[in-house]
């Protein structure tokens, strides 16, 4: 794990193994951004012209590397991209500034960001964007690469306690995602219900957490027709996990609910080849709620907050919930069970009525719950629905402070029609076919309890990412919803206090 600390060294005389700058677009060429100060200097003011000459051209995701010259206590100098310069840079833009540096420099024993930090909101993006950045998943490899070792950001801000604060909460907050990465990342055979809810129990007794667990014996007892439905399948029985934070002078309660699917078969309704291989990543909702909740321990948040983990695995079997059953879900609907790779929106019904019945301020679900929300939204854009227009607005609002793409999504009402006309039950898991990520909102949206805010994420695009890293964002896994959930609870607690 890389670590992270903060200094007012200046870039000239700390010692590093490699010294990190960035490097903008300006009207005339190459413009080095604020922290580079000391590295131009030691290039005689012709440190543009070296970069140009090496072909540097500012754009964000550049990183060059060059060798440090006479002044500087570190050997190598990287210069990475930070896009046009002329009106300043935004947070997000230092994020993966630093995320391109840090994996740039895998192997490295310690390197310096000497990138644009006067603020501790800077402090803490450069921070973040480094540890994010540095994160590999290298569990299964015998010759992986070692992270980076150790993240100096580099500031200006003297004697000033909000920077160390900076750091701090970026390295909670990384490492928290992180977490919920290797989640993502973990093959299927090592990662199950049973395996992910003692992950969850070791880490409630790590931080304090309370933590719940209803096995399939439980589960059975309560009445949890969805999870039983999807589960039942499987040599791996489902669960239902509780992870509880609760600060004593919250004045709000929120429920994170997750899907937790953690190898998505499609059940009798098979995937085929080309659509199954990455299908361990099904359960990216819920390793999102639970490294929020941890998080949110971690920083001393000011909110309750309730992570629910709707863990279960759809395969195939003489076991398995067939096209035409019916379940009875958690709450007494019955739902016609029309296409068994729909199981995400059964597991979460379960959970929303469950956790309902603690009359949360607000409940929102996260799930890699269609393809059809790929389509319409790409895979770097989540889905924001809600049964209140303030909340999803609120949300999505939320999602873009964080640095996370959103989209406000509606829920039309006449794509209802087609789930409520099973002949023989409640609701039909299925509906009309154009449409599928809406109408999957809307099934949800029939087990929230009257009277409770609720909101849908869909992060069925931005979850797992196949291509090459880019910025702080890696192959695999991602992290994604955490910052926007964590910002929302963070928002909330101040909104209460």
């Amino acid at each position: 794990m890389t670590a992270l600390s903060v200094s007012t060294s200046s870039a000239a005389s700390l010692r590093a193994d490699a010294l990190v700058i960035g490097v903008a677009k300006g009207p005339k060429g190459l413009l080095p951004a604020a922290g580079s100060e000391a590295v131009a200097e030691a290039f005689d003011g012709k440190l543009a012209e070296v970069l140009a000459t090496l072909g540097a051209t500012g754009a964000e995701g550049e990183a060059v590397k060059l060798a440090a010259p006479a002044g500087l206590k570190a050997p190598l100098v990287l210069a990475v991209g930070l896009g046009d310069g002329e009106q300043g840079f935004g947070l997000e833009t230092l994020r993966k500034a630093a995320g391109t540096a840090a994996r740039a420099l895998a192997g490295t024993k310690k390197a310096a960001l000497a990138l644009p930090a006067a603020t501790a909101e800077e402090v803490e993006a450069v921070a973040l964007g480094g540890l994010l950045g540095s994160y590999a998943f290298g569990s299964y490899k015998s010759d992986a690469k070692a992270p980076v070792g150790e993240l100096v950001v580099l500031t200006e801000r003297k004697g000033s306690k909000d920077a160390k604060a900076a750091v701090e909460r970026a390295t909670a907050v990384g490492e928290e995602i992180n977490r919920a990465r290797d989640l993502v990342n973990t093959a299927p055979n090592d990662l199950n219900p049973k395996s992910f809810a003692a992950i969850a129990t070791a880490a409630g007794k790590e931080h304090g957490l309370k933590v719940e667990v209803l096995d399939e014996k439980a589960l059975t007892k309560g009445g949890f027709g969805g999870l039983l439905g999807v589960g039942t399948g499987s040599a791996n029985p489902p669960r239902l996990v509780k992870v509880a934070y609760t600060h004593p002078k919250a004045k709000a309660t929120l429920a994170f609910i997750g899907k937790g699917i953690t190898y998505d078969s499609g059940g009798i309704s098979l995937k085929p080849a080309g659509h199954n291989e990455t299908m361990k990543c099904d359960m990216a909702g819920a390793a999102a709620v639970f490294a929020t909740v941890v998080a949110a321990k971690r920083l001393g948040l000011q909110v309750n907050v309730t992570a629910w983990l709707a863990l279960a695995e759809n395969m195939p079997s003489g076991t398995a919930t067939r096209p035409g059953d019916v379940l009875r879900m958690y709450g007494g609907k019955t739902v016609e069970v029309l296409n068994t790779d729909a199981e995400g929106r059964l597991v979460l019904a379960d959970a929303i009525v469950k956790a309902g019945e603690e009359n949360p301020d607000v409940i929102v679900d996260v799930a890699t719950l269609t393809g059809a929300m790929v389509l319409a939204l790409g895979t770097r854009i989540f889905g924001v629905m809600s049964n209140s227009d303030e909340l999803r607005d609120r949300l999505h609002a939320t999602a873009e402070a964080a640095g996370e793409q959103s989209w406000p999504m509606p829920l039309p009402v006449e794509l209802r029609k087609g789930m409520t006309e099973s002949s023989i039950a409640d609701l039909a898991n299925m509906g009309e076919r154009m449409g599928g990520g809406l109408v999957a909102g809307l099934f949800l949206k029939e087990f929230v309890a009257e009277g409770i805010d609720w909101a849908h994420l869909d992060i069925a695009g931005p979850a797992f990412h196949e291509g090459a890293p880019h910025g702080y964002t890696p192959k695999g896994g991602t992290g994604s919803a955490i910052r926007t959930l964590l910002r929302f609870a963070e928002d909330t607690a101040a909104a209460k206090g």
